[in-house]
């Protein structure tokens, strides 16, 4: 079933000092769906992270072979053309797996929608941060990045708990302060992806991807 929704997202200032100061952010998404899809989204998505380089070799491959081990007739033993032969130990492998390429297909549609459901059914994990992407934008140090995060959630009671960031734009700066963080994932608007918002705990969207979410996964 189909329903349209706005759905209401608590919006933290970095000025603010304590919870009571919290402010209401809307975001309007349209025709929120079931489970069905997030979960169509999300097997197509692992199916495309193969790499599929697995590769085994065939009897043409594999090295040696070109001499007859034994004669035809007469030693009593099975006749053999070549010691390469899949029959043999160390010799190639019948249809075994090659490198291919393969790529899964979802409708636009479908993979918005997918998203869009997800954001609305984890608004309670989810915290909009304001004047934050501007603070951070130049701090490169992990240290001062968390002393900075610090003012909008405690990290020491989040330790444990996998967190997401949505930025509108990957700086240099903020990759590198961000890298060595355990469970914590850097992610810009415009690439949301299924498994990265599944997986999350807590979501951090910054107050200028409001915006470009709505207009980005809001359907065409």
């Amino acid at each position: 079933m189909k329903t349209n929704e706005s759905v209401e997202l608590q919006v933290k200032n970095f000025k603010s000092e304590n919870a009571s100061e919290l402010e209401v952010a809307s975001l309007n998404l349209k025709n929120l769906g079931n489970s069905y899809l997030i979960h169509k989204a999300l097997v197509i998505q692992n199916k495309n992270a193969r790499q599929n380089t697995v590769s085994t070799k065939t009897r043409s491959e594999v090295r040696g072979g070109g001499r007859k081990p034994w004669k035809q007739k007469g030693t009593g033993r099975a006749r053999a053309g070549s010691n390469s032969s899949p029959l043999w130990k160390g010799g190639g492998v019948t249809f075994g797996p090659k490198p291919k390429t393969k790529k899964y297909k979802i409708n636009q549609k479908e993979r918005q929608l997918a998203l869009r459901t997800i954001i609305a059914n984890k608004t309670k994990n989810t915290l909009v941060l304001k004047n934050f992407f501007d603070n951070c934008i130049n701090i490169s140090k992990t240290k001062n990045f968390c002393n900075l995060l610090n003012s909008f959630i405690n990290l020491e009671e989040n330790k444990n708990k996998k967190i997401l960031l949505i930025v509108p734009k990957k700086v240099e700066a903020l990759k590198l302060a961000t890298q060595n963080l355990a469970n914590f994932e850097l992610i810009e608007d415009k690439h949301l992806n299924i498994k990265s918002l599944l997986n999350s705990n807590q979501i951090l969207i910054c107050f200028e991807s409001l915006k470009t979410i709505e207009e980005t996964y809001n359907g065409i």
